[in-house]
């Protein structure tokens, strides 16, 4: 690495590391703002308030990285471009890319901890510190109340169509992970019910890995009449072929943003968006996660030629500019995001589109600026 790399990456680095620690620090406040409440009202320990926080620390970074490095080279390279610095490199001969190489570096290392991060540390910490909550303030309803009425979700549905089930719970309880009035529809192809599954309440056996019923009936229906052909009551019977997982059906009446990585590939795995269009709006928050990486690669493209080639006595008309570029480009982003939830374009373009048009422009900026 040559003294103009160091030098440039010297003077980026302490720029980065500044907006870093604001940016988290503001991030930090705000989730403190909404979720201390909550977590003193669960009658929460210093420590395990602590410990949220150091869960829920790592899922702002895959958001916070590229801000942080668009704001940082932004002001280390106005900073260079105001004291004639870059003009100096410039007139030794050396090109753009030249001068910024080692910030490319610099964006290529941050990509892959994006990566890193976004497939492996955040999916675990996001359930972790989701879970963590969820506990802290079912414990403290647990004084008053009995197990299977803490955590409550009201009138949950799935339609497997896979399988050709469609289930409907008037309660489930996530504290007791057990559901409430359950009913499980069978049905042809054709959408004709044949079998039905009535229930007081259900549980998912994970060492079984099936459901097992409490205190119901099971009726047969001829396809051909619809008149019902047999009933049985039961008070406890295993259905080995309902394998749906009970944290799918879950996960689907969440907003996709609120999942993780992991959670967003098991419901495309198990529903997939061919067999249920309510499943696109999960797929294209999963590939979104999966592009966002590249945006690293667009802050450098973009924030280089605007930050050098801005007016010296007034470097802001840079910067305001470049941050309308990116403005734009995450309404650009946004607006992707809705094409390929309501199918009009699919979800791997929905979430490379704005990628793939920044990158465009930012070769145009870097032609110009040379």
């Amino acid at each position: 690495m040559s003294l103009i790399d160091r030098y440039v990456l010297k003077e980026w680095a302490a720029g980065f590391a500044l907006t870093m620690g604001v940016i988290l620090g503001i991030l930090i406040l705000q989730n403190m703002y909404d979720s201390l409440p909550d977590l003193l009202e669960a009658s929460a320990s210093f420590d395990q308030i602590l410990l949220y926080y150091a869960l829920a620390l790592p899922g702002y970074l895959p958001t916070v990285l590229p801000i942080t490095f668009l704001v940082s080279l932004l002001f280390s390279l106005g900073t260079l471009h105001r004291n004639n610095e870059v003009t100096a490199m410039r007139a030794t001969g050396a090109s753009l890319f030249r001068i910024s190489r080692s910030l490319w570096l610099a964006g290529l290392m941050l990509s892959g901890v994006m990566f890193y991060l976004t497939a492996e540390v955040v999916p675990n910490t996001v359930e972790r510190a989701r879970t963590f909550l969820d506990n802290l303030e079912f414990s403290a309803k647990e004084e008053n109340l009995e197990a299977k009425e803490v955590g409550l979700r009201f009138n949950l549905g799935f339609d497997n169509r896979k399988n050709d089930r469609l289930w409907f719970m008037n309660r489930f309880s996530e504290r007791a992970w057990l559901a409430m009035g359950i009913n499980v529809h069978t049905r042809t192809q054709e959408g004709v019910e044949v079998h039905r599954v009535s229930a007081e309440e259900a549980y998912f056996d994970q060492e079984k890995g099936h459901w097992v019923f409490l205190n119901g009936r099971e009726l047969i229906i001829d396809p051909e009449t619809g008149d019902e052909l047999r009933l049985v009551a039961f008070e406890e019977k295993d259905f080995p072929e309902y394998t749906e997982d009970p944290g799918i059906m879950l996960a689907m009446h969440k907003k996709a943003n609120s999942l993780s990585l992991f959670e967003l590939r098991e419901i495309i795995e198990t529903v997939p968006p061919e067999e249920n269009p309510a499943v696109m709006k999960y797929t294209t928050r999963y590939y979104h996660l999966l592009a966002a990486p590249f945006s690293c690669f667009v802050v450098v493209a973009i924030a280089v030629p605007f930050a050098v080639s801005g007016v010296r006595a007034n470097p802001m008309l840079g910067i305001s500019k470049c941050l309308a570029y990116f403005a734009g480009f995450y309404a650009l982003a946004s607006i992707a995001a809705v094409l390929g939830e309501r199918h009009l374009i699919t979800p791997w373009l929905a979430a490379w589109l704005p990628n793939f048009a920044m990158l465009g422009i930012a070769i145009w900026l870097y032609k110009r600026a040379r």
